[in-house]
């Protein structure tokens, strides 16, 4: 087979803004897409990662993407929720976060139960049930490599890190997918309406703001662009000091932290001065950062992965996905108050539960940009998704791995 083709980090990203643009005007034209919230990069990642994919089966070609770059405009993204967070939300997100993470946790159990009985059913190791499970869903790609090695050891399983990436690639696609579609059934069903109508979106502009007013100019992208730098600068170096305690944190969670606090001591130290929370300038910038991000993520997956054990692969997924989407409208939607909140939040957790963190803001997004703001579901569940997760989802897997 010939050498993988390498798209340098440059090219890479270009490639990213060329999809986004891309998925941007094939929603404009499609209105089932818009209909059902379906994010503008899922739309322009998906058809490149299958337009690869259908050159890799006619030629046996495979492409590879360096993303170093993707990386920083998570961070960017991040830094940006950050700033748009007050401590007042913080205060009013207690008790939604306190119930998303035990939601969360009764997720990754369920997960694992589907995995391990998906593996036993095809002739897996049981043990290698959590590579169908949380280790590759509700944790990525990410997870499912870091725990392929202890977990092919414990099982005896070959390709165990194949099979998770695989695993959590056709998560992440179907994780894209879903989440729209669940926002507007339950917004639909319920008649929920947004109760902050007024306030603007954390991400992205509203379809029908069309900003004739001029909040969005050279000042006010500039004064944004630098506080989120102040903020990545101040993450980065929590990160280093983290890392040195032992402790392993992403470092967009630092990044979130350290807007969080810039955020607020600025309008406390300087309460007259011109705004940078909940403007049109920090939504578009954090859409910019998302987008793109997504739109690299999904157009460089290498969907000839799932091939080897694909009957296995996408039963198992297709069944972890109607059990997610169960689980979220007859529960999480339920717990989370029945409410708008909580629709927003269903289709965000349908986003990371089987795909990543990015891809539930996206959910999210798109659903916000058609229905209203809902500014706490945007603090709450970043916060679990991107830290407190990976405790539970380590400790379940390891109790797994050592039974």
């Amino acid at each position: 087979m010939a050498e993988p083709i390498e798209i340098p980090a440059f090219i890479a990203v270009t490639l990213g803004f060329a999809v986004f643009l891309a998925g941007t005007e094939i929603n404009a034209r499609v209105e089932a897409l818009r209909r059902y919230n379906i994010p503008e990069p899922v739309t322009g990642g998906l058809l490149a990662s299958l337009a690869l994919f259908a050159v890799y089966l006619v030629s046996g070609l495979e492409f590879e993407f360096d993303l170093q770059h993707r990386d920083f405009l998570l961070v960017l993204f991040f830094a940006g929720i950050g700033l748009n967070a007050r401590f007042a939300d913080l205060v009013a997100g207690g008790r939604p976060l306190l119930l998303l993470l035990l939601l969360t946790v009764a997720a990754i159990v369920v997960q694992n139960l589907v995995g391990i009985a998906g593996a036993i059913a095809f002739g897996f190791p049981a043990k290698s049930g959590v590579l169908f499970g949380s280790a590759s869903l509700i944790g990525g790609h990410g997870t499912a490599i870091a725990w392929a090695p202890q977990v092919a050891e414990a099982a005896g399983l070959g390709g165990a890190t194949e099979l998770g990436v695989a695993v959590a690639t056709l998560g992440l696609v179907v994780a894209a997918l879903v989440g729209g579609p669940v926002a507007k059934f339950l917004v639909e069903k319920h008649d929920l309406t947004s109760p902050d109508p007024d306030v603007e979106l954390t991400v992205g502009i509203a379809e029908d703001d069309h900003r004739a007013d001029g909040k969005i100019d050279h000042q006010t992208i500039m004064r944004v662009l630098m506080y989120l730098n102040v903020a990545i600068i101040l993450g980065f170096a929590a990160h280093e000091a983290i890392i040195a305690s032992g402790v392993n944190l992403p470092l967009f969670v630092p990044c979130l932290i350290m807007a969080i606090l810039v955020a607020n001591l600025r309008a406390a130290l300087f309460p007259k001065a011109p705004p940078i929370s909940r403007t049109p300038a920090l939504g578009l910038i954090s859409e910019f950062s998302l987008g793109v991000f997504l739109a690299m993520s999904l157009m460089s997956l290498q969907l000839w992965t799932i091939a080897g054990d694909g009957l296995a692969i996408g039963t198992i997924v297709a069944t972890q996905t109607v059990i997610t989407v169960a689980f979220v409208i007859f529960g999480l939607f339920a717990v989370m108050g029945r409410n708008y909140m909580a629709a927003v939040l269903a289709s965000g957790f349908a986003g990371f539960s089987l795909g990543a963190t990015p891809t539930a803001i996206a959910n999210m997004t798109a659903v916000t940009k058609q229905y209203g703001p809902s500014p706490i579901a945007f603090i709450v569940l970043p916060l679990v998704s991107a830290f407190f997760v990976d405790i539970a989802n380590a400790v379940v897997i390891q109790t797994i791995v050592n039974f």
